[in-house]
């Protein structure tokens, strides 16, 4: 932007944010009044959104916020305003009560937006059209109760991208938690897809991740681990340690009965005599 963008459009870009402080502060009066407040920090929101189709035609509206809260959108192809919230009635009523309004509104979305999209694009096209690969990895956190299976797509670019999980093939799991596409500090993107789910014999799952960077949508399969087999393994191991152990102590014990040293009744460890000491040794060798 610093290198390609021309003085006058800068000129253009302030003059516009200059006009919108005046109306803005106006409408924080008009909206104080609005929300029946009398001191705290305001703020009047909006914002445009305008998108150019690959085709030319162009399609967006504009949201109008006070204090975090929408209470006006703007139809573009209607032309009309449209309160979301209690306080936004009589605004949206003035509004629509001159046609002017609107009409500069449609005229800014459709020709200074639409001409600084163009330009914006031009500028950054080699990194905006770049295409990433995802990389994708699936894990799971089995319970008795279900199995949650996760399905991480990390890397890819641009942000778009369709990822679900799906059961023997052709049946959508649904997801418990909301799909959020996160952003990543070295300009990618990431997102996680979990469900939960209880296998019955036959079942399989596998996650579907589709992205303009893939010739053909990702496949990737969950592989159950087998934790039942290894609980048996384990089992057998201890079994035969403890069988193992228990052999070895009843062979010492055997040899030291044999050899005359048995050990000494419980009233010597408690007894005062010296003779304590030398059952005390002879327990020990």
């Amino acid at each position: 932007m610093e290198q390609h963008v021309e003085p006058e459009h800068w000129d253009e870009l302030t003059q516009i944010g200059q006009n919108s402080e005046i109306s803005g502060k106006n409408y924080v009066r008009i909206m104080r009044n609005r929300f029946n407040q009398t001191h705290g920090v305001y703020v009047w929101q909006r914002k445009f959104i305008t998108e150019l189709l690959e085709d030319g035609s162009v399609r967006g509206y504009q949201e109008y916020g006070f204090n975090g809260k929408e209470v006006v959108i703007f139809d573009k192809e209607r032309m009309v305003y449209i309160p979301t919230a209690h306080e936004g009635q009589l605004l949206a009523q003035r509004w629509n009560s001159r046609r002017i309004f609107a009409e500069v509104d449609k005229s800014y979305m459709e020709e200074h937006c639409v001409a600084w999209l163009k330009k914006y694009f031009s500028y950054g096209k080699d990194e905006l059209e770049r295409k990433v690969r995802p990389e994708v990895r699936v894990s799971d956190k089995q319970s008795d109760e279900a199995t949650k299976l996760h399905c991480r797509v990390y890397g890819f670019y641009p942000r778009a991208v369709d990822v679900k999980w799906v059961r023997n093939g052709r049946d959508k799991v649904l997801s418990y938690e909301a799909k959020q596409i996160l952003p990543h500090p070295d300009g990618t993107y990431q997102i996680r897809v979990t469900v939960e789910v209880a296998p019955k014999e036959g079942d399989s799952y596998s996650c579907h991740v589709d992205h303009s960077s893939l010739e053909e949508m990702l496949i990737i399969p969950w592989e159950p681990r087998r934790r039942s087999s290894l609980y048996i393994v384990i089992g057998v191991i201890a079994g035969v340690a403890a069988l193992a152990l228990t052999a070895v102590l009843g062979i010492f014990a055997y040899k030291r009965i044999s050899a005359g040293f048995s050990s000494p009744p419980c009233s010597s460890w408690r007894s005062s005599s010296p003779n304590r000491y030398r059952y005390f040794s002879l327990y020990l060798n």
